[in-house]
């Protein structure tokens, strides 16, 4: 891990507001088009464009008070497959994703690692444990190179105290997460992993798909086992699955690498 103790500020210049990524941008004739740096859009594939949950923190904000709450804090960056924060352990400060992607983990007691959510640009993590005082709940590890902001617990209490638009954001993204959970809850209690796994492609593809000449590239690198624990199913289910698309030319794979090449197969698949 690299740590860099400096104003944060300067930071702000290299963030990107990601909300152009689940935008919908119509053409004048009607249809929809991707942006013109090839990142697709919820309206480009005719998915759900409820996305609110893939909102980032910072994208919420107003830009003084982005400035503000990033110059309390210093700059940590993180190596691919580093651990930025630890389930269990008890909370010192939050972190502000600027650059790179992580993963949210959950380990059961029986080992079984489960993968709840990916966080980019823009995105908060550890807030939870910080606002309660409570050891934290997820692990959240780098799947690139990672450069955050680190506030401390209490200068980030402080700060929401005496910012009510700030607090009035945290407390919105709190509730999207929450109805996401909840949708992905109802997930898995009326499709089978099959369904959810295609279900699961759709949802990379509208928030971290780009356009090649292929077809949609998956441009955050996850792992057999990670799509896997995202769905509930084993790693054998996921290569079985990935199997099966290939065989329908509807996927390309190769190391930590994915290319969509058949949305209309994942969407059969997923409404079962």
């Amino acid at each position: 891990m690299k740590v860099r103790d400096s104003s944060a500020a300067h930071t702000l210049g290299e963030y990107v507001d990601p909300l152009p990524r689940i935008g919908h941008r119509a053409s004048a004739d009607g249809a929809d088009r991707g942006t013109g740096d090839g990142l697709v859009t919820a309206g480009s594939l005719g998915g759900d464009e409820s996305l609110d949950d893939r909102v980032p923190f910072l994208a919420r904000l107003e830009s003084e008070d982005r400035s503000a709450l990033l110059s309390l804090g210093r700059e940590l960056s993180f190596t691919t497959r580093t651990v930025l924060l630890r389930q269990s352990e008890p909370s010192s400060h939050v972190l502000i994703v600027t650059h790179g992607w992580t993963k949210v983990t959950a380990a059961a007691a029986n080992g079984y690692e489960a993968l709840l959510a990916l966080r980019g640009p823009g995105d908060i993590v550890g807030e939870s444990a910080a606002l309660t005082g409570r050891p934290r709940s997820a692990t959240v590890t780098a799947l690139e190179p990672v450069r955050t902001v680190a506030l401390v617990r209490e200068h980030f209490r402080d700060f929401l105290a005496r910012s009510p638009a700030v607090s009035f954001a945290l407390l919105g993204l709190t509730s999207d997460r929450t109805r996401a959970a909840d949708r992905r809850r109802l997930e898995f209690a009326s499709m089978s992993v099959r369904e959810r796994f295609a279900a699961l492609l759709l949802d990379l593809a509208r928030t971290n798909g780009r356009r090649t000449e292929e077809g949609i590239e998956l441009s955050v690198p996850l792992s057999k086992q990670e799509l896997a624990g995202s769905v509930g199913a084993s790693r054998e289910m996921v290569q079985r699955l990935l199997k099966e698309l290939r065989e329908r030319d509807a996927v390309l794979t190769g190391r930590r690498t994915m290319v969509i090449l058949r949305m209309d197969v994942l969407r059969r698949i997923a409404r079962g």
